[in-house]
């Protein structure tokens, strides 16, 4: 499985479509968690949000 890492969220949602539209798909309280976590990728945000949504 290839991750690409970035710096930061807004780096990753500017540089990766998927992540984006994932990102903003989401309910605007979720997205308020994310912004305080350290997701770098796609796939870190993905656990992220199951983590949360499994609370």
């Amino acid at each position: 499985m290839s991750e690409s890492f970035h710096l930061c969220l807004s780096d990753l949602l500017d540089q990766d479509l998927s992540s984006y539209e994932y990102f903003y798909s989401l309910p605007s309280d979720i997205q308020n968690k994310i912004k305080r976590s350290d997701v770098r990728s796609f796939e870190e945000m993905q656990e992220y949000v199951a983590k949360l949504r499994n609370y």
